[in-house]
């Protein structure tokens, strides 16, 4: 039905009436110019808002038709001008919507633009507000530069719209959070029930865990049933996890949380599980300097020693036989659920040297090695097989008293032995260098040399209880210490003198010797 003129110039008077500088009100876009936007607010004359109040985005996205709120700044009718401001409009209605949330407590969304001495800059609809420090987080922030360009909602503080003067808080909106999440966690948290949280602070003792306004403390003992050095092996601030409630102080607020408890303890059935002889698989979780540590399952490892991981006498450094992340085969030495460890070897599953060394060698042989290392009692000798032989000191020579082995052979000589005594279930392998050739105090030296010979003697040590010398270059001797005479001439090693045989021991391999009734025995 068409309205009458009369009703119709009624609504145009109420409407310019309507019409007023300083008013805001609601226009349609009708062109958009190069050097502003036109808008059909409803009055006789169009309105007009100057490019500059655009940003290029907004100008390229607004079209004929749109509708935007305008603030009436001057109307000219005589120049048929309504000049327009879409900023001033924005900020008249940020100020009420800013008015309204400090009477009201409500929260309004801003967005983080800058740095200010002692905080940050916030933009709320065109209005800079001011974020103290103090009032950004429930912790303390100390890279403020992270949340520049984060849109996030805030509290109105203080409002002074005469100096725009607006402090807000993102604190308030935290703490009220908070309080809001631990009302609910309270109603869940009591012994026993399975919570999810999230890693708020790891310390060398354990973790502690944001249930949801209130901290939990997850303890290093309660992460997990295996071996653990740190927390941060096994989470990461900021990780959601599931924990179990162990206890809770209902009146100091404190809650002891565990990690572990939510699956049985592996340890319980280790003796049935990993019973001794059974190969098993694992993954290599960590190597130190004396074995590395192998994953059979979630909390628990076993630790092959480095002895048990090659058959060589003095292995290497475990990195050199495994890697972290590997998968091993070993096979289980000893279980104790008690002892809460679990024994494994590696080189049980390999063929051991001892073994071969068995089917190889026998009493008598010679071999061909290099000299390993030197001790005060022997020599040890590599083999091809990859294990030690043993020449003991008084294996070296038949007719020499040598006081350390180094006397006649060096580390990494190349020598030849003959295999003394072998003893493959024992892991020992005897051999000497002396049996190399015939035993001379069988036959040789008894023929040489007899009681009472007179023999040059070579000086080689003298002692407290007499004077060790070399008889003609081939066997030692001992001068009695009742038996040497004193001379005006000192003597000393390196010197050749005329001595008396007085002892022949051929089962102990000694002979005796004195300086005394050289003449007689001479003559």
């Amino acid at each position: 039905m068409e309205l009458k003129n009369n009703e119709l110039e009624r609504l145009y008077a109420e409407t310019f009436h309507r019409i007023e500088e300083g008013s805001i009100l609601k226009g349609r876009v009708i062109a958009v110019k190069q050097d502003g936007v036109i808008v059909n607010i409803g009055y006789k004359s169009e309105g007009f808002i100057p490019v500059e109040e655009f940003s290029l985005e907004e100008l390229s996205s607004l079209k004929e038709g749109d509708e935007i709120e305008v603030y009436i700044e001057d109307i000219r009718d005589s120049e048929g001008i309504v000049a327009l401001s879409k900023e001033r409009a924005s900020k008249i209605k940020a100020w009420d919507t800013l008015q309204s949330a400090l009477d009201k407590g409500t929260p309004v969304e801003g967005k983080v633009v800058g740095k200010t001495k002692g905080g940050l800059s916030v933009d709320i609809s065109g209005i800079k507000a001011f974020l103290p420090g103090s009032q950004i987080d429930i912790k303390a922030i100390k890279d403020f530069d992270s949340l520049i360009g984060e849109r996030m909602p805030f509290k109105v503080l203080k409002l002074n719209n005469k100096r725009s003067n607006v402090i807000v808080s993102r604190r308030a909106i935290l703490e009220e959070e908070r309080q809001r999440k631990k009302v609910e966690t309270l109603e869940k948290l009591k012994e026993g029930a399975v919570l999810k949280g999230v890693v708020k602070n790891i310390t060398d003792y354990g973790v502690f865990v944001d249930l949801g306004g209130i901290d939990g403390l997850l303890h290093i003992s309660d992460i997990s049933w295996g071996r653990i050095n740190h927390p941060s092996e096994f989470f990461a601030v900021g990780d959601e996890i599931e924990v179990l409630v162990l206890k809770y102080d209902e009146e100091h607020e404190r809650v002891t949380l565990g990690y572990k408890q939510r699956r049985p303890d592996p340890w319980s059935t280790v003796d049935e599980k990993y019973p001794a002889g059974k190969k098993v698989k694992g993954k290599v979780a960590s190597i130190t300097d004396y074995g590395a540590f192998i994953e059979m399952e979630e909390g628990l490892e076993g630790l092959v020693h480095i002895s048990e991981l090659d058959w060589l006498p003095r292995p290497k450094h475990p990195s050199k036989y495994l890697s972290i992340g590997e998968t091993v085969e070993a096979v289980v030495l000893k279980a104790d659920k008690d002892e809460r460890r679990l024994s494994l070897s590696v080189k049980q599953l390999k063929t051991s040297p001892w073994e071969l060394v068995a089917q190889r060698y026998k009493v008598g042989q010679k071999i061909t090695g290099k000299v390993r290392s030197i001790t005060e009692f022997g020599v040890f000798v590599g083999l091809p097989e990859g294990v030690d032989g043993l020449i003991h000191i008084s294996d070296l020579s038949w007719t020499k008293h040598i006081k350390h082995p180094s006397e006649v052979l060096r580390k990494g000589q190349k020598i030849e032995a003959v295999v003394v005594s072998l003893e493959p279930d024992k892991e020992r392998i005897a051999l000497g260098t002396k049996q190399m050739m015939p035993d001379p105090w069988l036959k040789e030296i008894p023929e040489k040399f007899r009681l009472g010979d007179v023999v040059r003697s070579k000086i080689l040590r003298i002692t407290d209880f007499g004077i060790f010398v070399e008889l003609e270059g081939e066997v030692e001797g001992l001068i009695y210490s009742s038996e040497i005479v004193k001379t005006d001439e000192t003597i000393k090693e390196g010197d050749e003198i005329w001595t008396r045989i007085i002892k022949i021991d051929l089962e102990e391999r000694k002979i005796g010797l004195s300086m005394k009734n050289l003449k007689v025995a001479a003559a």
